[in-house]
């Protein structure tokens, strides 16, 4: 089993107002919304440079859902687990048999 990596928690006082950590993490889910939103829109716009141009913005919105990510990271609010090398290679191995399954390749 992997180890977690986690920065020490930011302090946040324990208040009826919101926290940085309440604002970064709504910040966070409408930029999720967000991203969601423009594939959607880009899938099915009608003219190709319009397409084109909400990919470009679905991008741009990528980008800043990272970059919270990665605030909210070094702030101590978010932590993951590392994998075992093992572990990666069965994922890789299942989730590659499944591409077999596509019908365009």
């Amino acid at each position: 089993m992997g180890s977690k990596i986690q920065n020490p928690e930011m302090p946040i006082a324990k208040t009826p107002q919101m926290s940085e950590r309440d604002f970064i993490t709504d910040q966070l889910s409408t930029e999720k919304y967000l991203c969601q939103s423009y594939v959607t829109a880009a899938t099915e716009a009608s003219h190709q440079s319009l397409s084109e141009t909400i990919t470009q913005v679905a991008h741009e919105t990528l980008d800043c859902q990272r970059n919270l990510y990665e605030v909210m990271f070094r702030k101590g609010f978010y932590s993951y687990d590392t994998a075992e090398a093992q572990s990666i290679q069965q994922s890789y191995q299942q989730f590659s048999g499944y591409k077999n399954q596509f019908p365009y390749q």
